[in-house]
């Protein structure tokens, strides 16, 4: 990531002491995006906010942050994913305005 800062970043929340609270990093794609029609594009590799903090809009303002970002490196969609059964994780990026594109289902055979 420190080797491309025009294609990646981490944006981290600290409390009024300094204390982590939370990360998003993110990744400007040139491939193709699921769900998208547009490149390149915002794409959330990564987000985590503690526990105790959860529910107070710090996951919102690191994507904001991170939004931001990548709108003045000429983004326009802002894409993520995340595992089917993670429920969870889902119902977050609903919340923060992400809307479901497709599911998706991997298939691997070994030769």
């Amino acid at each position: 990531m420190l080797a491309e800062p025009h294609r990646n970043a981490m944006v981290i929340a600290v409390s009024s002491k300094g204390e982590a609270l939370g990360f998003a990093e993110a990744a400007i794609r040139h491939d193709y995006v699921n769900g998208c029609d547009t490149s390149p594009v915002l794409f959330l590799e990564g987000i985590y906010v503690i526990p105790d903090m959860r529910r107070r809009g710090i996951a919102r303002a690191l994507c904001s942050s991170v939004e931001q970002w990548g709108t003045s490196h000429g983004c326009v969609e802002f894409a993520s994913d995340t595992a089917i059964d993670n429920i969870d994780a889902q119902t977050l990026h609903r919340a923060l305005g992400f809307d479901e594109t497709e599911r998706v289902v991997f298939y691997r055979k070994r030769s």
